[in-house]
Order: C-alpha cells, then structure tokens, then sequence
C-alpha cells in the first residue's frame, strides 16, 4: 500500500507540473492589453486620444474605448509599418487590435482628424518606419484646422 502512495503521488506531481507548465506559458504567449479613451475633452485638449501616445511590446493590443460618441480609430494610410494591417474602426464602437509588428503607427479620428485627433503608438524598439510616418505626417498634418503641433509632439516622443 506504500508503494502505491508513492505512485499516485508522483502521478499526481507530475500533473500538476504539466498543468502548471502549461498556464505558464499560456500567460506568456498573450500580450498585454492597453486602453485608450477617444475624448471629446481631456487634459490635453479637445478631440484627443487619451493616451495619445503608447509604447507597446510586441504581441499587445489595444483597446480604443468609445467614452465619447461619435469617435473611432482608423490607421493613418503609410503611417504604419508597410507589413502591418490596418484597421478601421466604427463610429461609437470599443475596437481592440492585436499589434504583431514592431514600429510606429499613426492612427485617427476619422471625423476629427482635421481637429488633429490623432495619435502614435510605439510598438517596440523598432523605429525603421520613423522617417516615413513623419514624412506622412507633414502632409497629413496640412489639413488640420487647430493643434497644428499635435501629431509632431507625439512624433518627438520616440
């Protein structure tokens, strides 16, 4: 009978490493979710993204929330890495997306953009898509009718 403790126990060791094991590297193979509120109003001004701008790791995401109605996040077209999907969001809708790609992204408000309702993300250490998305950004930028500045502040913060 000793014996057959000692085996159900070691069954039973061995189980609980496998499972252990397994939930480990479960929580290690999800990223990060990341929240960003799309404001009418906040600290830094009207029509913002709040934060505006995020460094992420690889493998996040991020959850634009609809805390304001009538926003919505849309990737700036060659404001991405060129391998990345780009995303649109609905009007008054929470979206989250997955960020598998080191870079810099820049993405808006569709109907705000020209209030300069913009904001970057940082995803990862990888900057090769820097001097594009700025180039991007200056001809991006001339169609704002206030905070002329914005999107290169957030720029400057890589």
């Amino acid at each position: 009978m000793h014996n057959n403790t000692n085996i159900y126990m070691e069954f039973f060791m061995r189980q609980f490493l496998v499972i252990f094991t397994m939930l480990f590297i479960q929580f290690d193979l999800y990223g990060a979710n990341h929240s960003v509120k799309m404001l009418n109003q906040g600290p830094t001004g009207v029509m913002v993204f709040e934060p505006a701008y995020l460094k992420i790791n690889i493998g996040d995401s991020v959850t634009f929330e609809s805390t304001d109605a009538a926003h919505n996040s849309a990737s700036i077209p060659g404001m991405i890495p060129s391998s990345a999907s780009s995303w649109n969001g609905g009007l008054s809708q929470d979206l989250t997306v997955m960020f598998d790609v080191a870079g810099i992204y820049g993405y808006q408000c569709t109907p705000h953009s020209m209030m300069a309702m913009v904001g970057v993300i940082q995803v990862g250490d990888d900057k090769s898509n820097l001097d594009s998305a700025k180039a991007v950004a200056q001809q991006f930028k001339s169609s704002f009718v206030m905070n002329q500045t914005r999107l290169d502040d957030l720029l400057s913060k890589i």
